[in-house]
């Protein structure tokens, strides 16, 4: 996967931004992304707080382990 360009913290202060009112192209324009690329941000990382989105990377990379795990087990005899 695509390492980002930007942090979660700058990803959830741009999201802040738009909630507080600024409309969303001109967050788009100030950031340097896409309107689509803001949505998408938007769909992940919606109504998240700074902490909240360290805690859900590592659960995602837990799951990643298990699933790897559970995996292995299936495949190998």
């Amino acid at each position: 996967m695509k390492k980002s360009r930007f942090t979660e913290e700058q990803i959830i202060g741009a999201l802040k931004e738009a909630d507080s009112g600024i409309h969303p192209t001109e967050v788009c324009r100030k950031a340097g992304v896409s309107l689509h690329t803001f949505y998408n941000w938007r769909k992940r990382y919606g109504g998240l707080e700074v902490s909240d989105a360290g805690k859900m990377r590592e659960m995602e990379a837990e799951n990643g382990k298990l699933k790897r795990l559970y995996w292995s087990r299936q495949v190998s005899p």
